[in-house]
């Protein structure tokens, strides 16, 4: 039994198992403290708190101040936790983006070559091509100008690139963060790209070892590049790379070339307004050209120059001064057509002297003058009657007899089309391929004197037939080449031998290759004009083989020669006795034939018109013994013309040419036009003329031998008064 406790200290029993367990409870002084065990105040602090509560403040005040003190005490642990996060994490991006900054440098370095390998470019070789009289005809190759030397040029002209294209060139490492900033606002506020960010240095870089591709691995690769010749060449080296490298627009490399494209002055002479104007132009060069755009190279010019003036380098009176004051030397935008020259130079030149690493300056036969009145010829006549008669494209060629050639067109006009039509084009050549035909029949004992007949035939099915339709019996060959009859041409090249006619036109010099049939008579084989009119100077020489050439010398800009052309070897390819024949015959084309129109006062002239099928094509091939020269006109797809014959179009640009080129030259005969070929040749003639013709009258005015007039007998009555009357009439302008 045990004893329980009352309030006034008695205890009272207690029975059983209760009992028991009560006596074996642990004390709080037997337990282990715990983590989650606190300390218990004594009864005097909790009464003493307790008392303290009570005589400062309500519950409810202490309740809230204890509030703001525990969110205080929050405040403070949150803030300091977010501001070192902050920080953390700002190292972090740091880091990686200075990481990325270098795998972007690495990686835009390993696609340049090696920087200790990189060395500035020697400035590619310039091609200067002269004329016959020394004059520049036409300039080849990427830098067209000398360089200069930054001494040299007036202070102004400098200092016009570095106000318009980067004001802190003598400032910036290579690159221009401010630049690049300005440029990133600007084109911002103008929603495009207005403004560059490029320095002159980056230009540089650009100009001389990148692409002008528009990337962003490039603008790394320039930036690099740019301070890499920082570090190499100092301000004014890079600044006078800069001048001698820059392009300028219409072929223009430098500011040399620059100057003597536009200005015909050299740049050590350029005043401020054409300082700036050339300064203007970097910006866009094609688009700025003062040839091709006057006004906005004057309007760029003037924003240059106030940027010379706010960058103090120029006075505003001077800025002023200096607006619209640009002396132009340039040419008028026109056909350019030397240039089909420059580009046939080209193209012989790697035959000539190989590979060129230096600049040279290749002498030509071209005769300015000639060239000039040649493009006027061409282009006149297109401009007159090209949509008359549908003719779109000409060409002229002309050559001494000895091949030299003085003027080439070989088009309308350059800047719209470079396909040189004189030299690479091949078209039929129609009846101006005839005297091929004639000479060998000739060769082979005929005379001009000698009659066929001028009647239908037909070849295999094919009927060809004269331009009328209308047939004239027995004629001369002298008559019918100065006629252009057909039937006639069939005739004989059928009876001499296609083969031997392609052999003949072969040993004159014609290249192309040509069909042995029927048809080769008529010219339907394709050459091109320089080899046709190349294939008819023997016959102004005295039979002599050329070669058509336009180089005579090549040399170093330093005086080094590298190329002087050999004098061809005298092969005679024509017997004398057949230059006259062929003379006198051709010499009657001019007189009475189809070219009536092609008369050069006081010259004794000689030529064969040509028109091929369908009127595709219309020839002249025209000569002196001062000039052979040739015309096509015609249209590139081939297509058929509005009835242009070679009588027309060809005949009159030949006249308007050849009159200016003979002036002031003295007058001379043909070769061996005043050569008769004997009494044999012409007992010959006689009998195999039927019936008998006249014979043969007084010799010409030119000293050349006259074929008689058709007689009664073999000509319809109405032509009976002679070749000048309604027979050749009706027969102009044909397919001859």
């Amino acid at each position: 039994m045990a004893w329980g406790k009352k309030k006034g200290g008695r205890k009272e029993p207690l029975f059983g198992l209760p009992a028991a367990l009560a006596d074996l409870r642990l004390t709080a002084a037997d337990r282990i403290p715990g983590g989650d065990d606190k300390p218990k105040k004594s009864a005097k602090s909790s009464a003493k708190r307790k008392s303290d509560d009570a005589g400062d403040e309500p519950p409810r005040e202490r309740k809230a101040q204890a509030s703001r003190s525990g969110a205080k005490r929050r405040s403070k642990s949150g803030g300091g936790f977010s501001l070192g996060r902050l920080v953390y994490w700002g190292a972090v991006l740091s880091l990686w983006c200075v990481i990325a900054v270098i795998g972007v440098v690495v990686y835009v370095g390993a696609h340049l070559p090696p920087i200790q390998s990189l060395e500035i470019p020697k400035r590619p070789p310039t091609i200067q091509i002269v004329g016959i009289d020394g004059s520049m005809l036409a300039q080849r190759g990427e830098m067209a100008g000398a360089n200069v030397s930054l001494k040299d040029l007036p202070p102004y002209l400098p200092k016009a690139f570095i106000a318009i294209e980067d004001r802190r060139f003598y400032s910036h490492f290579g690159i221009d963060p401010i630049g690049i900033l300005r440029a990133l606002v600007t084109n911002v506020l103008h929603r495009g790209v207005s403004q560059g960010g490029s320095t002159l240095t980056q230009q540089l870089a650009k100009n001389l070892f990148l692409t002008q591709e528009r990337t962003m691995q490039r603008k790394l690769q320039e930036a690099e590049l740019a301070i890499w010749l920082e570090r190499k060449h100092s301000k004014n080296e890079i600044l006078e790379l800069y001048l001698n490298r820059v392009y300028f627009g219409s072929g223009a490399y430098g500011v040399e070339a620059a100057a003597q494209k536009y200005f015909g002055k050299s740049a050590k002479n350029v005043t401020v307004a054409e300082a700036a104007m050339l300064a203007g132009l970097v910006k866009s060069p094609s688009r700025l050209a003062p040839n091709r755009n006057p006004e906005g190279a004057e309007a760029r010019a003037q924003i240059v120059l106030a940027a010379m003036a706010d960058a103090k380098f120029i006075t505003e009176a001077q800025a002023k001064a200096s607006i619209g004051h640009a002396s132009y030397d340039v040419k008028p935008a026109g056909a350019g057509t030397v240039n089909y020259v420059a580009d046939w130079i080209g193209e012989v030149l790697d035959d000539l002297v190989g590979q060129i690493d230096e600049s040279i300056k290749v002498e030509t036969t071209i005769d300015p003058k000639l060239q000039s009145v040649a493009e006027a010829a061409i282009i006149d006549e297109l401009a007159a009657k090209s949509v008359k008669f549908n003719v779109s494209q000409g060409a002229l060629v002309a050559m001494t007899p000895d091949g030299a050639v003085r003027a080439m067109v070989g088009g309308r006009n350059y800047s719209d089309s470079q396909y040189n039509r004189a030299v690479t084009a091949k078209r039929q050549p129609g009846s101006s391929f005839k005297p091929f035909v004639y000479l060998t029949a000739l060769e082979q004992g005929l005379t001009p004197d000698t009659v066929r007949q001028d009647a239908p035939i037909e070849v295999k099915g094919w009927r060809p037939e004269n331009y009328t339709h209308e047939y004239f019996g027995a004629v001369t060959l002298t008559q019918a080449l100065a006629m252009s009859l057909n039937t006639v041409a069939i005739r004989l090249g059928l009876e001499v031998g296609p083969k031997n006619v392609v052999r003949t036109a072969h040993r004159l010099g014609i290249s192309s290759k040509l069909e042995p049939n029927a048809s080769i008579a008529l010219g339907t084989s394709e050459v091109s004009v320089v080899e046709l009119v190349g294939a008819y100077a023997p016959f102004a020489n005295g039979g002599l083989a050329v070669t058509p050439h336009v180089v005579t010398r090549i040399r170093t800009l330093s005086g080094k020669l590298l190329y002087m052309r050999q004098p061809d070897e005298r092969n005679q390819v024509i017997d004398p006795r057949y230059v006259g024949m062929m003379n006198t015959m051709m010499r009657e084309t001019l007189i009475n034939g189809t070219a009536k129109k092609a008369e050069i006062p006081g010259w004794p002239a000689a030529g064969k018109t040509g028109t091929s099928q369908d009127y595709r094509d219309a020839w002249f091939i025209g000569y002196t013994a001062s000039l052979v020269t040739g015309v096509w006109l015609g249209n590139d797809d081939n297509s058929p013309t509005k009835k242009a014959t070679g009588g027309g179009l060809p005949v009159e640009v030949w006249t308007r040419f050849m009159r200016t080129a003979h002036e002031g030259v003295p007058v001379a005969a043909l070769p061996n036009s005043q050569a008769t070929w004997g009494l044999s040749n012409l007992a010959q003639a006689a009998s195999q003329v039927s019936p008998p013709t006249a014979a043969p009258s007084a010799p010409a005015n030119n000293g050349g031998y006259r074929p008689p007039p058709p007689t009664r007998a073999n000509v319809r009555p109405e032509a009976a008064a002679g070749l000048d009357g309604w027979l050749m009439d009706r027969l102009f302008g044909g397919n001859r």
